[in-house]
């Protein structure tokens, strides 16, 4: 059985996995970001942390890299990366190819990857075509159709997170982590009721996260703003792509169930039943896995 290695970087951290052929996650490590960047530039470190991961698996001739941003369109090199600046606008790829002649490496946007992993190692059923959307820190999207990564004209295509909201703001600003923290301060402040929020000191995404999942009124009023949201979202994408299943991954989808309600009656409010009467909208199987084992089955690619 074949070993790929899945290599899924973030702001926070660099997460490398050991992966077989059957998507089954081996061994895992976890690298602080910033600790990384203390030394070196990140392009630098990464060359030193896929190093030691390959002097620990031998074995392994093909590297999967899963990355937050824009990347060329031959992808090779990235553009922006909000999250990680100083590894914009580098030839990763010709940097890695130099250091390690022997291996074959594969890079794409970190949702995109996500996705290609739900498609091939999913515990459900999957179909040739589904929109994938991740709600986290920030919110990523990516589609596959007829089997394979939709990538736009010029690469960069589906970034859900930046469709403007009926509200002015991109979705990722109503609905990642910022904007729901953003959303909990603001209601905070001319709230008449009781919330725990209030007593929870310095507020972050979790906190109000948590405080919904155990039915806190103000929480759940926030959540049921960001189903509306996530249904303006779905929305345009269904319109778009003509697509009817949606895959919801990321770390803030297990407030799914707080969202639903609003999410559904935004759909059904713009949506004809061409569309509804078929659409398919589910958690990811995946989880917090999701990253590592997307990115290595880029290595499922033709070369």
């Amino acid at each position: 059985m074949e070993h790929f290695l899945g290599i899924d970087i973030g702001g926070t951290n660099v997460k490398c996995g050991l992966v077989s052929s059957e998507g089954e996650l081996l061994e895992k490590t976890k690298y602080a970001t910033t600790e990384l960047q203390k030394e070196n530039s990140t392009m630098e470190s990464l060359v030193k942390v896929i190093g030691w991961e390959l002097e620990k698996h031998s074995n392994v001739k093909k590297v999967g890299i899963g990355i937050p941003g824009t990347l060329s369109k031959d992808r090779n090199s990235t553009i922006d990366l909000p999250n990680i600046p100083d590894l914009a606008h580098t030839n990763v790829m010709g940097t890695l190819k130099a250091a390690y002649p022997d291996i074959i490496f594969h890079m794409e946007n970190d949702a995109n990857a996500a996705a290609l992993g739900e498609f091939y190692f999913s515990k459900a059923t999957m179909p040739d075509d589904f929109i994938f959307i991740t709600l986290g820190t920030g919110v990523g999207g990516a589609c596959i159709m007829d089997r394979k990564i939709f990538k736009g004209g010029n690469g960069n295509g589906l970034e859900i997170g930046h469709i403007i909201a009926g509200n002015g703001k991109t979705i990722e600003n109503n609905i990642g982590k910022k904007g729901i923290l953003g959303m909990a301060l603001t209601t905070l402040e001319g709230y008449k009721g009781k919330s725990v929020l209030s007593d929870m000191g310095s507020l972050n995404a979790k906190k109000v996260i948590k405080a919904a999942q155990e039915e806190d009124k103000l929480a759940m009023e926030i959540f049921h703003e960001v189903g509306k949201y996530l249904g303006e979202a779905i929305v345009s994408a269904v319109r778009l792509f003509d697509i009817h299943t949606i895959i919801i991954g990321g770390g803030v989808s297990k407030t799914f169930h707080l969202v639903e309600k609003s999410m559904y009656k935004k759909i059904y409010d713009f949506l004809s039943p061409y569309y509804t009467d078929d659409l398919r909208i589910r958690l990811a199987s995946l989880r917090n896995e999701a990253g590592i084992i997307g990115a290595a089955s880029l290595c499922f690619i033709e070369d």
